[in-house]
């Protein structure tokens, strides 16, 4: 007997187009947590890739016998695709779907890597290492929204704990390894450590994320303008920041060209995305005084973790000579504690009773405090001497990153993810840039003024230094019988320590203006940011009570 039942006769209508299926957002289980698990080890493979490769330039350089401009133009070129593909990845992940776009990317960073120590020359390496970071750049979007998405609302700040540690775990992890890879293995695994890493991500993702529907047809409404306006504008703004200092700023046409046109096609991005109907950037978000607070802190904070973690290095390898891997414990001091402080600041902040603008506020002091302490820097520190400098760290990196996460995305509703998460990553890759132009402007021009200061002094002094001897030509007198020799061999020794000194104190000033810098954004956080709650489940409505009518 036919069970099924009878067919009837429709009216004739239109046939349109069926609508594009919802997200499905499955219930949070062990399935879904070693998804997300991937999409977080994809994102610290992203990061180990670039900070490896930038701790190991020198290497690098040496062994693949490249010069040092041409080793500024393999770094910028890595960076500056990976930071305009963290602007973009939110439009394309959502048409391509999260879990197909995670799993391409990350295969496309660990591919890359393989043939990287084989190029023939400088552009051909340079165009892979621009691939390699636009494949890199769109994984921590991916992480920001996933975490935001997937996770249920009582943990989603931990979410946001686990997306800091792309700012504070990863960064400080790239010496060590770095160190690990060219000592004990060989110099290739600069590169190809990405590669069995990535493999184990991928078998995460594709085990654990939901499977989210495509949506091509957004191509259609694909605000070309805005991208065509935006990508060559990030890239030249990158590129101006790398090798301004190195080209001497607006003296060189490229740094004036690009910065010209770059600032004129940025301008226009903005302009253009206020009035589009579907941007990339919603600018509109900068009138919220939170996310205008945490936007500013989080390029703020990133700047000062990277020039915190610059100055140890920079001290002890042009100072007391010291190769990566005798660097290494004093980056692991700082990197290893995040995996117990990032939850526990998180867990801190998702207490309701617990002002996360304190919390902010005391990483921000803490921070401020070790620049104050690395102020009283001199040539007979050692590293052991950083050892208070980096523990303070420990606690102020971790609670000043997540709390300004925090402001940032818990007033926000759950479609404004794409619009907020593209301009969080963009300003987290364009603080590294900031970072690292910043450094260099500081070093390079205190040092040169501590230099001519101290030349100065010695050249007006020299009467009555005379009277105190020549304790560098008593030291070597013995060394040679040549007058002349001695005496070249004496002047190289004083200049020696002439730029010994000033780099000491120039690495001081620095310090110093990175303290001043905490002080004023814990004056900021006290005034310019409004409270936020941490997420909770909403509460079922209690079952109304109706009285049965008289019978």
């Amino acid at each position: 007997m036919d069970t099924h039942p009878p067919i009837l006769d429709a009216p004739a209508t239109p046939v349109t187009a069926a609508p594009p299926m919802p997200s499905y957002i499955p219930p949070f289980g062990m399935r879904t947590a070693i998804g997300l698990l991937g999409v977080l080890l994809a994102v610290h493979i992203a990061g180990f890739n670039e900070h490896i490769t930038e701790i190991g330039l020198s290497d690098i350089r040496g062994a693949m016998h490249i010069g040092r401009d041409e080793g500024t133009w393999f770094i910028s070129s890595y960076e500056a695709f990976n930071i305009a593909a963290m602007a973009f990845t939110p439009w394309f992940y959502v048409t391509f779907s999260i879990y197909r776009f995670a799993i391409f990317m990350t295969a496309a960073l660990g591919l890359l890597a393989i043939p990287a120590p084989f190029m023939p020359d400088m552009l051909s390496l340079c165009l892979l290492r621009a691939m390699q970071g636009l494949s890199a750049g769109c994984l921590p979007p991916i992480l920001m929204t996933v975490m935001l998405k997937y996770l249920p609302a009582q943990i989603r700040v931990f979410g946001i704990g686990a997306y800091a540690m792309s700012a504070t775990f990863g960064p400080n992890l790239g010496g060590p390894l770095e160190a690990l890879w060219f000592e004990h293995v060989g110099w290739h695994w600069l590169y190809w450590e990405a590669l069995p890493l990535c493999a184990m991500a991928i078998a995460m993702m594709a085990y654990g994320l939901p499977r989210d529907p495509h949506s091509l047809a957004r191509f259609r409404n694909f605000n070309w303008k805005g991208f065509l306006l935006g990508v060559p504008a990030i890239c030249c703004v990158v590129t101006v920041l790398y090798h301004g200092d190195r080209l001497d700023w607006f003296r060189s046409p490229l740094i004036t060209h690009l910065t010209f046109w770059g600032g004129g096609l940025f301008v226009g991005f903005l302009v253009h995305e206020w009035f589009h109907h579907s941007p990339f950037f919603r600018i509109q978000f900068w009138g919220n005084r939170n996310i205008a607070m945490s936007m500013l802190t989080l390029v703020a904070a990133l700047v000062l973790c990277g020039i915190l973690m610059e100055i140890p290095s920079t001290y002890l390898a042009e100072v007391r000579g010291y190769r990566p891997i005798q660097t290494a414990p004093i980056a692991l001091l700082v990197a290893l504690p995040q995996l117990i402080l990032l939850p526990v600041t998180a867990a801190l902040c998702n207490i309701r009773a617990v002002d996360c603008r304190y919390v902010l506020a005391f990483g921000m002091s803490c921070l401020g405090l070790a620049c104050w302490l690395g102020t009283w820097l001199t040539p007979d520190w050692v590293r052991d001497n950083f050892y208070a400098l980096q523990v303070l760290q420990i606690f102020g990196q971790p609670m000043v990153v997540i709390p300004t996460l925090v402001l940032a995305t818990m007033g926000l509703g759950p479609a404004d993810g794409p619009f907020i998460s593209g301009m969080v990553n963009m300003l987290k890759g364009m603080a590294n840039a900031m970072a690292a132009a910043l450094f260099e402007i500081l070093l390079r021009r205190r040092e040169q003024y501590h230099s001519v200061m101290l030349l100065d002094r010695n050249g007006n002094q020299r009467t009555a230094l005379a009277g105190q001897g020549d304790p560098i030509g008593s030291q070597i007198a013995a060394t040679s019988p040549d007058a002349g020799h001695l005496a070249r061999n004496a002047q190289q020794i004083f200049h020696t320590y002439l730029h010994e000194q000033s780099l000491v104190l120039a690495l001081a000033d620095i310090y110093f203006v990175m303290m001043w810098i905490c002080v004023f954004y814990v004056v900021l956080t006290a005034i310019l940011p409004g409270r936020v709650y941490p997420p909770r489940v909403p509460s079922a409505p209690a079952p109304s009570i109706t009285t049965a009518p008289a019978r």
